[in-house]
Parts: C-alpha cells; sequence; structure tokens
C-alpha cells in the first residue's frame, strides 16, 4: 500500500467519529483532503453537518464538494476538528503549519470540543523537530524577529538554520491571514513545551506549528495497521488496530 492509501485508511477511522448534526472544523493538508473528500461524499447522501475551514484552499474544496460551510464568528464552538500532522510524538504533541495554515488550524482546534488527527506511519516520531517547526510572524521587523527566534530557541537547546519560506517566483510564502513563515530546521527539539513558551514571548510571532495538550486522539494508518493515540482517558494508552 501507499502513503496516499494509509492517509485513505485514517481519514476513513476518523469518519467513524462524526454524527448528524455535528459542526466540524475542516483541517488543511493532503491527509485533511481525503477526510474532507469523504465528507462531501457523505454530505451528498444526506448527512447533516456544518463545517468552518482551516484555510481558503480547504474552504474552495469544501464548498467545491457541496458540504455547508460556516465561520468561527457565526459558529464559535464545534463538537470536532479533524486534521493532519507533520510529525506526531507519543504524547500527542504535534508539529503543523507545513502547508501554512497553522494560525487558523490552532484558532479552531482550541474552539473545538474534540480534536482528531489522522496521518500515515511516516508521521509518527519519537522526538519532534526532524520536519522544520514553522513560525509565522508578521512581515514588519522581519529580520529582528528572526534573531530573537533563534536567540530564544537556543535557551531551549533549539538550534538550526531560519529561512523564510519562499512562495511563487521567488517572493516570500504569504499565508490566508497576509503574513510570512520562517522554518526552523532544530532536527531534534529536546523541551517542546519551553519552546513553545519562548515563542510566545516574541511580539513578532504570530503563532507557532508546535500543538501541545491540543489533539484528543490520534488515527495513524501503516503497513501494521491503524494505530490509534488517545489522552482521552487519564491513563493515556497507545492501541494497534489491524
Amino acid at each position: 500500500m501507499s502513503a496516499d492509501d494509509w492517509k485513505r485508511q485514517a481519514a476513513e477511522a476518523a469518519m467513524q467519529h462524526v454524527e448528524p448534526g455535528m459542526k466540524l472544523g475542516l483541517g488543511t493538508g493532503s491527509t485533511a483532503a481525503k477526510f474532507v473528500e469523504m465528507l462531501g461524499t457523505k454530505v451528498k447522501e444526506g448527512l447533516d453537518v456544518v463545517c468552518v475551514p482551516t484555510s481558503e484552499a480547504t474552504r474552495a474544496q469544501a464548498a467545491a464538494l457541496g458540504i455547508p460551510l460556516s465561520t468561527l464568528d457565526e459558529t464559535p464552538f464545534l463538537d470536532l476538528t479533524v486534521d493532519g500532522a507533520d510529525e506526531i510524538d507519543a504524547e500527542l504533541r504535534l508539529i503543523k503549519g507545513g502547508g501554512g495554515a497553522l494560525l487558523r488550524e490552532k484558532i479552531v482546534a482550541v474552539a473545538s470540543q474534540r480534536v482528531i488527527i489522522i496521518a500515515d506511519h511516516t508521521k509518527r516520531v519519537e522526538t519532534l523537530g526532524k520536519f522544520p517547526l514553522p513560525v509565522e510572524v508578521v512581515p514588519f521587523g522581519l529580520n529582528a524577529t528572526k534573531d530573537m527566534i533563534e536567540s530564544l530557541s537556543a535557551d531551549c537547546g533549539s538550534e538550526g538554520p531560519i529561512t523564510l519560506r519562499q512562495g511563487a517566483g521567488g517572493k516570500p510564502f504569504v499565508t490566508d491571514n497576509g503574513n510570512y513563515i520562517v522554518d526552523c530546521a532544530f532536527e531534534s527539539i529536546e523541551d517542546a513545551d519551553a519552546l513553545e513558551d519562548a515563542l510566545r514571548l516574541i511580539p513578532g510571532v504570530v503563532e507557532n506549528g508546535l500543538f501541545i495538550g491540543i489533539a484528543d486522539l490520534a488515527i495513524i494508518a501503516g503497513p501494521m495497521g491503524i494505530e490509534v493515540l488517545s489522552n482521552e482517558d487519564p491513563d493515556f494508552n497507545v492501541e494497534t488496530l489491524v
């Protein structure tokens, strides 16, 4: 099976958690797109849901599939968000933002009663950081902000190149919110909690791609079956479904 097949398996497993009448957050990225595609089929079959997308790309996909859409202003409390991740560790801490939607993804996730992450097994890691950590920053004072990110990250034990993400034509990538993204190639994040706290101290940082204490469930599909990570039970558990 391919990575595409595993993404589809994870999305199918997440669909089992969707119930009629739910208010859903729709994630961004290739795996989340599989879930949106399946949800569109269910909506055509009569499923009654209303959804808040986390990016303009997801909004366009969902609208094309006939999925009823809303905004957080209109629907400020959501039952469930289903999204992907770039990395997932054993404590359900995540790196997100490879698609550039980390700010809206985090806002929507925090507005949700429950957050399910879907991914293929390549996203499962022992230690976060191999995937460059995205940090959304305002364009004003960019170099000063980058210097501060570098300094405070080093204090937390995370060092490596910090580069401005490029978009089409060699120009800076611009998020749906009109901001830039810098990608921090730390290779390994020794203390994710401390790093997240440090990044929040920097005025030019809008949001960072560390999602800690946000995900409730992760459904990870791979060659050995489906692994489910959950922190919804006080006794944190790992379950493998073949």
